[in-house]
């Protein structure tokens, strides 16, 4: 301990630590500004005030509460960004399609990028498949004779998927010769789809949606649509192809046809730099967007192994995906709890309250127009 002098202690009022001498005080108030407060849960509690006691609180659960804010913020903007979603994970059967598909009813977002998977995974159960409880501990030897695929704790009947895989090959087979995006080849697949209240696709269907999946042969669709070109090429016919750059093209369209951007990233991969290509790619239309005015993102992914999925959205800003004065946060939580955390939120404070809902005026590959209806 200091002393005033030999024999004379500080008393607990003028004692200061050493170390401490020339602190700037002003500046360390302003830093010790905001106290973190405790969650506090109450048998009525609702999922919008605990995302709102999470900004409050600490590590994820403060990253994830001012997500679901600029998530918000995005939806209330008067500017009406176009927000774009980008999907990837196994979030079918992690029980997420319905809240994908209520996102789509709600009017939170306009356009859909999702992984090939996802897709082909809703396709599925419109067809009657099913994703059944499983554990991580089973025998894959034992799922391996009985064709049953695992996904962690998840169990999928493989000779269901077969079927599905033929029925998409089936209807390829009415488009041979022609090629198309896969936003042209979903949106006609997805007709289909309307009568299924909980299916992506259908969802897309009845509202007019654009659905890409730039990555679309990496499934089972895609499995489908190489059986079809098989058979094709063994009957010596042109078989019906996907352009993966007509994809980009579409895309691109809709972002130099917007207002501004806001994008949506659950999870990373193809979808979430197929996002953000499109920012770059409006400079081939003469347009610099300036990147993203909103963007959150949900991952499990670490920025430090420098991949794209856990890439910041900062980082982003380098590129020119996202703005320099954009709103952004992201959030390190397992996409089945948040997501869900997000769009409850979101739907509870009626967030899209009065949000108008895009319609695309597509001539082929030519966006000729975008209107609010």
């Amino acid at each position: 301990m200091g002393s005033k002098g030999k024999g004379s202690p500080h008393t607990a009022d003028e004692y200061v630590h050493a170390a401490a001498v020339g602190v700037d005080r002003r500046r360390k108030k302003a830093l010790l500004g905001r106290a973190t407060t405790p969650i506090k849960l109450t048998k009525t509690t609702t999922v919008s005030q605990l995302i709102d006691s999470y900004r409050d609180a600490s590590f994820q659960a403060r990253a994830l509460g001012k997500a679901a804010g600029v998530f918000e913020q995005m939806l209330r903007d008067r500017k009406r960004p176009t927000i774009f979603l980008g999907l990837a994970g196994s979030l079918i059967a992690a029980g997420m399609r319905q809240v994908i598909v209520d996102l789509i009813e709600q009017r939170m977002v306009d356009v859909i990028v999702s992984t090939g998977a996802i897709i082909s995974q809703d396709y599925y159960q419109v067809r009657g498949g099913r994703h059944y409880h499983g554990t991580p501990d089973a025998d894959d030897k034992e799922l391996r004779d009985l064709y049953i695929d695992r996904l962690y704790d998840t169990f999928i009947d493989e000779e269901k998927y077969w079927e599905t895989d033929l029925a998409v090959s089936r209807f390829a087979d009415a488009l041979g010769g022609k090629s198309l995006s896969s936003r042209g080849f979903l949106a006609l697949l997805a007709q289909g789809c309307k009568h299924d209240k909980g299916s992506i696709l259908g969802a897309c269907a009845r509202h007019g949606v654009p659905l890409f999946v730039p990555a679309l042969n990496d499934s089972s669709i895609g499995i489908g649509l190489t059986e079809h070109y098989h058979r094709f090429r063994k009957a010596g016919k042109k078989p019906f192809e996907i352009s993966s750059i007509r994809d980009n093209y579409e895309l691109t369209q809709i972002v130099v046809q917007s207002p501004a951007t806001a994008a949506v990233y659950v999870s990373g991969g193809v979808p979430k730099n197929f996002i953000n290509d499109s920012i770059v790619m409006s400079y081939i239309f003469g347009l610099d967007t300036g990147g993203h005015k909103y963007a959150i993102q949900v991952t499990t992914d670490a920025p430090h192994w420098g991949g794209l999925g856990g890439s910041t959205l900062s980082e982003a800003t380098s590129w020119g995906k996202v703005s320099k004065k954009a709103t952004h946060e992201m959030a390190f939580v397992e996409t089945s709890v948040s997501l869900p955390l997000i769009y409850g939120n979101a739907l509870q404070k009626n967030a899209a309250r009065g949000r108008k809902r895009l319609k695309y005026a597509w001539d082929g590959d030519i966006l000729n127009k975008i209107t609010r209806v």
